[in-house]
Formats: C-alpha cells, sequence, structure tokens
C-alpha cells in the first residue's frame, strides 16, 4: 500500500509586507496524529506563518497541500472547513457567554424556525470537554469565570466541534501552573491518540522533550530547520539554529577592573521586585560604570524585568530605588525623572518616530530645557541634538534626517542619544544589536562599554549569550521567570549558561 501523504504542507511559503520580508520560502509538514513543534525567536515569522495557515493571511507565493491536495486558504472560515483551527495567545473567547455558547459560536444547534437549542449544544460541549478529559467544566457556566486552563480546554472544544483535524497552539503554555501544563499534555496526548494533529508554538524548549515528535525552527523568515526529531536533537543545536549564534562578535577590551566599583554606592538597586505570572521576586544592584547581563530564553521574564524597573508594568511586588530614593511602581514619568533610559526591544514600534527628524528623536525626552516662553527653541534643541549624536559617531552627520531612513545600527544610536541628552544615570539595553550587521554592532559594543567607562551604571538584556559575556561585567541567568545563577562574566562561558538556562536550579 501507497504510503498515506502528510497532513499538511506548506512549499515555499513567502509573505511580505510593507518594507519586511516575514517568510522567506518556509517549508512546513505535518503529519495525522503528530505534535509538530514550531520554534524561533520573536521576529523569526511564526506568528505570520500560522496566520497564513489560519487563512488570515495571503501568501505571496508558495504552495500549501491538505491530504496530498492544493488547497487555497483564502479566510479563516475556509481554512476551518477543511478541519484547521488555531487557538492564539490571547484567546478569542467572549467572557460574557456561556461555556456551551462560545463553543458553538457561529455554527449553533437550532431549529428549523432558527431558534438556538440551549439544552442540545449544552450537551454538545459537555460530551466535548468529557472528551478532552475535563467533565467538571459547566457548559452553562461564563467563561469569564473559568482560569486560564479552563479557558483553553474550552477553546480546544470549539475546535473540536468543527471536525478538526489540525489545531495550532500559539503559546499555550504561557499563562498555566506546572499542574496546568500537565494537564494541557494529558488533552494534547489524547487529541493525537484521535489521529488530530498539533502544531504547537513555545518557547519554553523543555516542553517540546515531553510532547513534541518533530520540530521546524525558524530564523529571520527562513526555515533553517524542517522536521528534525524532537526527542535527539541536542538542546544545544536548536538553541543554537533559534540564536544564529555563529555571528562574529567584536568586543573591545575591558578598559578597567570593575572591581573597584564594589565599593561604590548602588545608582540602581531592585529588592524582591516580581510580577505575578512573569516573574518570581528578584534582586539586584547596578553601581556606576557597571554593566550587569540578565540571560535567558525568550519568555525568561527578562524583557519584563527591565520594563517594570521602568516603570511601564506595574509590580505586584518589590521596590526599585535610585541613589537611595524609592520609585513610585508602574510610573514611567518617575524612573525618567529620576535618571532611568529605556532602549527597548523594539525600537521602531516602541522607541522611535518614524517619520520624525533625528532631532526630534533625541530630543522628545528633553523637551523642557529647549522650552522658551511657551515655545520650542528649535536652534537649539537641534544644536544640543548633533552634539549628542556626534558623541556616538551617528551618520550621517545631519540632524534633520528622517529618523526612518537610517540603518538599525544608527536608528539605536539615536535612541542612546535621547538618553545622552537627557543626563540619564541607568542604561537599560534590551537586545541592543537586534537587526544591526556585524560592522555597526562592534561600534555599538564600544559604545556601550565607553559609556560605562564614563560612569553610566547599564543592564542589558540579550538573547545572544555571546553578547552578555562580552559586555557584562555580572550576569544573571534567567529561567522560567525566576534567577538560577548569577556570577562574574569571566567565571560563565557560553555552554555553562546554555545548560543553566535549559535545567537550571535556583541557586544563591
Amino acid at each position: 500500500m501507497a504510503p498515506e501523504p502528510p497532513l499538511l504542507t506548506m512549499s515555499g511559503i513567502t509573505k511580505s509586507f510593507p518594507g519586511v520580508r516575514a517568510l522567506d520560502g518556509v517549508d512546513l509538514e505535518v503529519q495525522a496524529g503528530e505534535v509538530h513543534c514550531l520554534l524561533g525567536q520573536n521576529g523569526a515569522g511564526k506568528s505570520t506563518l500560522i496566520k497564513v495557515l489560519a487563512g488570515a493571511h495571503q501568501p505571496d507565493d508558495g504552495e500549501i497541500t491538505w491530504r496530498g491536495e492544493p488547497v487555497a486558504l483564502k479566510s479563516p472560515i475556509a481554512a476551518m472547513r477543511l478541519g484547521i483551527a488555531t487557538i492564539y495567545q490571547e484567546l478569542d473567547l467572549v467572557e460574557g457567554l456561556s461555556v456551551a455558547e462560545n463553543v458553538f459560536l457561529g455554527h449553533e444547534p437550532t431549529t428549523a424556525r432558527f431558534v438556538v437549542r440551549t439544552r442540545e449544544g449544552r450537551t454538545a460541549a459537555a460530551a466535548l470537554l468529557k472528551r478532552l478529559g475535563h467533565p467538571e467544566i459547566d457548559p452553562a457556566r461564563p467563561v469569564g469565570e473559568l482560569s486560564a486552563a479552563q479557558q483553553q480546554i474550552v477553546s480546544m472544544a470549539r475546535a473540536l466541534s468543527h471536525d478538526v483535524r489540525l489545531i495550532v497552539m500559539d503559546e499555550p503554555s504561557a499563562a498555566l501552573d506546572p499542574d496546568e501544563v500537565d494537564n494541557l499534555f494529558r488533552t494534547v496526548d489524547s487529541l493525537t491518540a484521535d489521529g488530530v494533529a498539533v502544531v504547537y508554538i513555545s518557547h519554553r524548549l523543555e516542553e517540546i522533550r515531553r510532547i513534541g515528535d518533530r520540530v521546524t525552527v525558524l530564523k529571520d523568515g527562513r526555515a533553517v530547520a524542517v522536521g528534525l526529531p524532537a526527542e535527539s536533537t541536542p538542546t544545544r543545536d536548536i538553541v543554537a539554529m533559534m540564536t544564529g549564534r555563529n555571528v562574529e562578535y567584536v568586543f573591545p577590551p575591558r578598559t578597567a577592573d570593575r572591581a573597584g566599583t564594589a565599593g561604590a554606592q548602588p545608582v540602581l538597586k531592585v529588592e524582591g521586585l516580581a510580577r505575578k505570572g512573569e516573574f518570581a521576586p528578584v534582586d539586584l544592584e547596578l553601581r556606576p560604570g557597571e554593566i550587569v547581563g540578565l540571560a535567558g530564553l525568550v519568555g525568561s521574564g527578562r524583557s519584563e524585568i527591565l520594563e517594570t524597573v521602568y516603570g511601564a508594568r506595574k509590580p505586584s511586588a518589590g521596590r526599585v530605588t535610585v541613589a537611595g530614593k524609592p520609585l513610585r511602581p508602574g510610573s514611567v514619568r518617575a524612573a525618567v525623572a529620576a535618571g532611568i533610559g529605556l532602549a527597548p526591544e523594539e525600537r521602531k514600534a516602541q522607541a522611535l518616530l518614524m517619520l520624525e527628524s533625528v532631532t526630534r528623536n533625541v530630543s522628545v525626552s528633553s523637551m523642557s530645557r529647549f522650552a522658551r516662553a511657551g515655545w520650542i527653541d528649535r536652534g537649539a534643541e537641534r544644536r544640543a541634538a548633533r552634539e549628542a549624536t556626534r558623541e556616538l559617531s551617528l551618520r550621517p552627520d545631519n540632524p534633520d534626517t528622517p529618523v526612518r531612513t537610517l540603518s538599525g545600527g544608527n536608528q539605536q544610536k539615536a535612541v542612546l542619544a535621547r538618553w545622552l541628552l537627557r543626563g540619564c544615570r541607568v542604561l537599560l539595553l534590551d537586545e541592543p544589536t537586534r537587526g544591526v550587521d556585524v560592522g555597526a554592532r562592534a561600534e555599538l559594543y564600544a559604545v556601550i562599554r565607553r559609556l560605562a567607562d564614563e560612569g553610566l551604571a547599564v543592564l542589558l538584556v540579550s538573547s545572544e549569550v555571546p553578547e552578555v559575556l562580552g559586555l557584562a561585567d555580572r550576569v544573571l541567568v534567567l529561567r522560567e521567570g525566576r534567577v538560577v545563577h548569577t556570577a562574574d562574566a569571566r567565571e560563565l562561558d557560553e555552554h555553562r549558561v546554555l545548560d543553566l538556562v535549559m535545567e537550571g536550579s535556583p541557586t544563591s
């Protein structure tokens, strides 16, 4: 007998948006009854690929086959009719409706006169919930009263109500505790035992070992590995494919022994800082002239810690002090006034005014210094911006240049110049060289090291372990929102850090 064709094949899928090639010839093959894990860092193309699969995006090129036959997924309805359902990380349930009403939303059981058969819907929903191993969920209960784990089950029941054959799960365990994750895995096992395929997206690589059959890895819109065996592929190889650590790193030498900073008073002190569901209590001190790195995989709580220190997120516990003075929790205004600056991970979306000039991008956090009786001294603003950008060798040397026309490295310099002009004492750097070429990376490394040598305190986050080890004086290693190890950067190497982020346990 001829072998069964794959349930789903996506071949050479490309998708572009203005200025961005999100997918560049991606392949994906999924067999019936398997858990196929889709991995990659933020921006790798995972979300775009699953939206193509869900019918929400139309590919520019490539072919999709379903059970061996070419198909066109023109809409989410077309995908659902084939048997493809997507459960996004942000669940699209209606909290005010009951479980049963959510399960059959859009295809409610009705009479010949289109009257909804409420009892029949609840009975059918109960049968689906029992199939998923959760008969305790009441079909009549409002979804808004359920836990996050129970809402995940309701989303799966809704998918099964369409006779689905493939379910895409986008970070399904992100908001679940360990017991709930175990229940989720039991549910996935029961689905695959019935022949349902699951495309499973997660940043938690240890889950891939527990639940996955095969792995496809995306990086920068390309599939760098397709259909690897999840159980036998070394974790270190997967991390290498995700992060692409074969980049050349050129770090300036440490110009001084930072041990001398140990006697200085901390400019930044974080005590028991925590956010429920994101990261456990964190303690750290940062002294003038010191670079402290946070190392860990995406989803480990690194960026969330920086944003909480900056006041963009309100902590559930703990406090932040700058030069001995506590900050008001959850207040960016208070953080900036105290001398904290943030260069965020997504600089184009979160930091830059893309349609404005370099001058306006650099001066935007210091406008009060250029105010003159109700108007802005444009000449003084421009001169200050030029001085700040020249200090960082931003090119071209023209403050009137639209920031959107700059390279990634020079856009990052514009963000750094903003905080230099503001006179910040603590600089928070989240993925400072993302989207920056090798030559510009070396320049940025030199800038960061020089700023520290001049007394700036730097808290650094990077997905690339060599970058953390090459720049930082001390490193905090994070795993699933917890600090599992703290050490001098010179005491660590890349393999040791990767072992800790994958398998580490909290240490003092």
